[in-house]
């Protein structure tokens, strides 16, 4: 019973999107994306895509988000937002968190990422244009691997500060502000 109700509210929630979704106008980018995509599919092996893509990806992405942060440490008018106060930054400081930060992205999670090709072949993830999901699909696969994520990185986290572990590989993380 309690099956046909979630069931039947995926459905209605489907619909509602669908109906909502047929007001829309269409997306004037989706043209360029598909061809940008099949352009990628057309002169790349999926592993350049899965492992390469990936990686490039990652780092624009994490950079570019990291850029206002960073901008905004430095405002004197934003000072009064941080939360560690007594740690003044500084460009040394700056310098030597952009070195660790470079080491662990391509020597610890390079690896991980290298497994993405390997994690699309097992569970038979296509690639193609056509079999890609709809846009909300889309937004809500991101929002619960956002949700995970961050469960994951908070109950990680809490671990690495156990006492047991905390001066041999957790300690560094908190050299920096």
């Amino acid at each position: 019973m309690a099956m046909n109700d979630s069931v039947n509210i995926l459905n209605s929630a489907y619909l509602a999107v669908e109906y909502i979704d047929s007001f829309l106008p269409d997306n004037p980018l989706q043209q360029p994306f598909k061809n940008a995509w099949n352009y990628m599919l057309d002169n790349y092996t999926k592993f350049q895509i899965a492992t390469w893509g990936s990686l490039i990806v990652h780092e624009v992405s994490y950079f570019l988000l990291c850029v206002p942060g960073f901008i905004f440490q430095f405002i004197p008018f934003m000072q009064k937002y941080k939360i560690q106060q007594d740690k003044p930054e500084t460009w040394e400081k700056q310098w030597k968190c952009f070195k660790t930060l470079l080491f662990n992205h391509f020597f610890i999670q390079l690896p991980l990422i290298c497994g993405t090709y390997y994690f699309t072949e097992y569970f038979n993830i296509p690639y193609g244009w056509e079999e890609m999901p709809r846009w909300y699909v889309l937004v809500a696969q991101c929002f619960g691997c956002a949700v995970i994520e961050d469960a994951w990185h908070y109950f990680l986290h809490r671990l690495l500060h156990h006492k047991r572990i905390y001066k041999y590989i957790h300690k560094v993380h908190h050299e920096f502000v």
